[in-house]
């Protein structure tokens, strides 16, 4: 089986393409009728879908992973562990899932990727949810240690106040990208042509 797209995905770290390739490739190999299920990449297949935020793909393949499988490659397990947590949404296991086994040399840096991209996206749920958020609670959501917490908290814009280990949530002004919409731009050219002559 040819997993040179996924390869190329995974050394341009294009981490959120890979659970597409993987799902076109498995489509493709069922189709054919060609064997995949004892080479196939499935704890880079799941942590795929977890990276692009596809709890549901994820359980379903995990659903479809042979029972050997998954009682032969601890590592499948482990990130289904990750999904598991994000499915129940607690925030504080999965930190917990990712730091609580030894990844393999081929999926620490997808491992490592989906940790901060995870971090990125529960800090943007507490700077939506909160205005005021206790130390410790940030801590837990975020999976670091307190002072690491308020640390990286500050460095966002955040308040702290050291007596009552609260933290004042800052949010950040909203920069809105004007897009160039190019029909508008077409009528508005036509218009001022008209007018012109």
């Amino acid at each position: 089986m040819d997993f040179s797209p996924l390869n190329e995905a995974l050394v341009s770290k294009s981490y959120d393409k890979i659970a597409e390739i993987l799902d076109e490739l498995m489509l493709q190999a069922a189709t054919d009728g060609v064997p995949y299920q004892d080479e196939w990449p499935y704890s880079i297949h799941l942590l795929g879908h977890i990276i692009a935020n596809d709890i549901n793909s994820a359980r379903f393949l995990w659903k479809s992973i042979p029972g050997g499988v998954k009682e032969s490659r601890p590592e499948v397990a482990a990130v289904w562990r990750i999904g598991q947590q994000l499915w129940l949404r607690d925030y504080a296991a999965v930190h917990e899932a990712v730091r609580g086994f030894d990844w393999s040399a081929e999926l620490r840096d997808l491992v490592v990727a989906f940790s901060e991209l995870y971090t990125k996206r529960i800090f943007l749920l507490l700077l939506s949810a909160y205005s005021t958020i206790s130390i410790g609670d940030t801590a837990r959501f975020l999976g670091m240690t307190e002072e690491d917490a308020t640390n990286y908290t500050q460095r966002q814009g955040w308040i702290v106040d050291p007596a009552s280990g609260m933290l004042t949530v800052t949010k950040q002004p909203v920069v809105k990208e004007q897009k160039l919409d190019s029909s508008k731009l077409q009528r508005l050219t036509e218009y001022v042509f008209h007018l012109e002559h």
